[in-house]
């Protein structure tokens, strides 16, 4: 099975115009909501600082921009960017899990042997427009795509995250604090297939989506080659750290130009498959250049995720 390509060409490129989105917009997020399809992009100008632009569509293919990012870097925590929106309706709040990039470790990271300037951060909105921070999910670790699920399990928000090379799970009353000892692998890179398309790294994609057979989760992963691929697995509702099923093919990967070469090549990265109409809408940047749209019918995404 393989995602279809809704065009050759992206759905949204750069605004040449623009100081602050005139180099790239890739990696969006998406929401259907109130019979419109809601966009938070990050995006990029020749700073290369990155940013989240909102943009709205009746149809999901032709959006409306505003003028001016909705969410940006404030102070040292993250100088140099927000990224990778993946946004999660959880009752009347929409949940943004966006990677703050900073400039500058704190003190408490300066000593961890991982990292710290890439940290997971939450922030919260009653429209989609005007954003609210809440903080991190870790702290002290380069650590990046993690995404909400859309209800609580055992009356616990549940996160997916990338403690690199693997896809990690981590539990909240709040969404404020997330306690360390909550939190365990899911699964890893297919390290032991040297033909395996995701053999050197895994990650999240969109928001789980819940079905009679358990949560769908769509992630992303790349070889030793470092070509980004999508694929698919099957997790239990009741506890997600089981994986019922993921199958070994991928079911997207770069093959137009602009997703082969692009700003980094052979990129092709989502945070967004919201389902309308029984159609996964899969939004992904390509090349971390432009915005591209595939899609699929989410019985044939489940029925592969189940039977392979």
């Amino acid at each position: 099975m393989k995602l279809a390509r809704h065009s050759h060409q992206p759905i949204l490129l750069p605004d040449a115009t623009s100081p602050w989105e005139s180099l790239n917009v890739f990696n969006p997020a998406v929401v259907h909501h109130n019979d419109l399809f809601h966009m938070l992009y990050r995006a990029q100008g020749h700073d290369f600082i990155s940013r989240i632009g909102y943009a709205v569509s009746t149809d999901g293919i032709i959006w409306n921009r505003m003028r001016d990012p909705v969410f940006a870097p404030y102070d040292s925590s993250d100088s140099r960017g927000v990224e990778d929106p993946r946004v999660t309706r959880i009752g009347d709040t929409f949940y943004m899990a966006y990677t703050a990039y900073n400039s500058e470790v704190s003190a408490s990271s300066a000593a961890m042997p991982y990292g710290g300037g890439i940290v997971p951060m939450f922030a919260r909105s009653k429209n989609l427009v005007e954003w609210e921070r809440i903080g991190p999910l870790v702290v002290g670790e380069d650590n990046k795509d993690h995404v909400l699920f859309p209800r609580q399990i055992d009356g616990k928000y549940v996160a997916l995250h990338r403690r690199w090379p693997d896809v990690w799970i981590a539990y909240s009353d709040d969404i404020a604090v997330w306690d360390p000892a909550d939190m365990t692998p899911v699964y890893g890179p297919r390290v032991d297939d040297e033909a395996a398309w995701d053999r050197k790294s895994v990650g999240s994609n969109g928001v789980p989506i819940e079905t009679a057979e358990g949560w769908l989760l769509l992630n992303h992963g790349y070889d030793d080659d470092h070509i980004y691929q999508f694929g698919v697995c099957l997790v239990d509702l009741d506890d997600p750290t089981k994986v019922l099923a993921r199958p070994t093919q991928s079911i997207f990967e770069p093959e137009e130009i602009w997703e082969v070469r692009g700003d980094v090549p052979n990129v092709v990265f989502s945070n967004a498959n919201p389902v309308v109409d029984g159609v996964v809408y899969v939004y992904y940047g390509g090349g971390d250049h432009a915005i591209g749209l595939a899609t699929c019918r989410l019985e044939d995404l489940l029925d592969f995720a189940v039977n392979g």
